[in-house]
């Protein structure tokens, strides 16, 4: 079995930007991926900017108890006349800064009465200015290519005047689940048969990811069946997505499935949960050439195997395919308030969340099929293999935060 960070980093070097640019507009563009980088055409703010309501002054004009007259009165919006010698000018924030002027006194520190002002305070030479170009420079990168577009980031390329962004098209993901036991909410569930909830939290986290889903439902446990799916899948796609098959059951037919209609580079990670995680490729037609296939990875059918996994391997490779490359959740560094007594031999995954004294606290039942654990709680604690963990030490701990963004 291999271990989970060369698992991954097969995965990453396989994966690679995919074809395909789309120019949208900024407004619709959330979430997309840029496939060119965002130069500011101008400075911002673009002119000298009051960051209070107050009086716009010269420095020069002022003595202790100055009483000034007002010249001009400056909303946001508006181009003011230079600052006529020996007065002040009413500004409010947001406003242009008059040429003449050097600093902006807040009001709480003025004295209006009719057309005049008095200073009661003297200020220094740019306060309350913004200066021109104080947030971008006109030239400077903005958003560099490969950024996943943020509310804040479209915010940005807003400032800038930006309209029309040029983004790199959806990734086109297939995705299918097996086993005869599965039943859809709303049918009726019979003996032995289970509600397919994979198919909810696997579709979910795709289109969280942005991707464009093709769900080809549930496929029959047999291994034409499945065959025929993946030929199908492997058209338009890419890449395709399974849960459940991949183990070494007499009625797991994904695995020898892949490797007729295509390949497998990859099959059992040591992790808990999550070991029977398969990773290759399937043809395009009859083409034995790599450039003619469609990426495959298939997830384990237990319910939390498939959302942990899912969220260490899938997403990376998704967000890769789609353009980014910094793909690595980042990590916290808490202390565990409970007591693991029991080493596994692989890396373990536990569900935990942040106490109120900002400590972990771990869900007690570990089981890969118990999939409260996953809403319980708010991220993973990453276990290396054989350590059992004692109460008060730090350990590794990924939000989900990170992971389902």
């Amino acid at each position: 079995m291999l271990a989970t960070a060369d698992a991954l980093a097969i995965l990453l070097d396989a994966a690679r930007p995919i074809d395909g640019i789309e120019t949208l507009p900024t407004l619709a563009a959330l979430n997309r991926v840029l496939a060119a980088e965002v130069t500011s055409p101008l400075d911002v703010p673009p002119m000298n900017t009051s960051a209070m309501d107050g009086y716009a002054v010269r420095i020069a004009d002022l003595s202790h108890g100055s009483r000034l007259p007002v010249s001009q009165r400056i909303p946001a919006g508006h181009a003011p006349r230079p600052l006529a010698p020996g007065s002040a000018a009413r500004i409010f924030t947001g406003a242009t800064v008059p040429a003449g002027a050097d600093a902006v006194v807040m009001q709480e520190q003025t004295e209006a009465a009719g057309d005049e002002v008095t200073i009661v305070h003297r200020p220094q030479a740019g306060e309350w200015i913004t200066a021109q170009g104080a947030d971008i420079h006109a030239g400077s990168v903005i958003l560099p290519a490969g950024t996943r577009l943020t509310p804040q980031a479209l915010g940005l390329a807003a400032s800038v005047g930006c309209a029309q962004l040029e983004v790199r098209r959806r990734v086109k993901v297939a995705v299918f689940f097996t086993g005869d036991e599965l039943t859809m909410p709303g049918e009726p569930l019979k003996p032995g048969a289970i509600y397919n909830s994979n198919r909810f939290t696997l579709r979910g986290l795709l289109e969280k990811l942005g991707c464009e889903v093709t769900d080809y439902g549930i496929v029959a446990d047999q291994l034409d069946a499945t065959r025929a799916t993946l030929r199908e899948a492997a058209q338009a796609h890419d890449l395709i997505l399974t849960c459940g098959g991949v183990s070494v059951g007499e009625e797991d037919h994904v695995k020898p499935a892949v490797e007729a209609e295509g390949r497998l580079s990859m099959w059992q990670i040591a992790m808990k949960p999550g070991k029977p995680l398969a990773f290759g490729a399937v043809r395009r037609g009859a083409r034995e050439d790599q450039a003619a296939e469609t990426f495959f990875i298939g997830l384990p059918g237990n319910p939390v195997s498939s959302f942990v996994t899912f969220l260490l391997f899938v997403r990376p490779f998704v967000l890769r395919l789609a353009g980014m490359q910094a793909v690595a959740p980042r990590a916290l560094s808490l202390r565990a308030d409970f007591t693991q007594g029991k080493a596994d031999r692989r890396n373990e995954f536990l569900r935990a969340r942040v106490n109120a004294a900002g400590g972990l606290d771990l869900f007690a039942n570990q089981s890969s099929a118990v999939l409260t654990s996953t809403v319980w709680s708010d991220g993973l604690i990453d276990n290396p293999p054989n350590h059992a963990i004692s109460a008060g030490e730090t350990v590794r701990f990924i939000p989900f935060s990170e992971l389902l963004n």
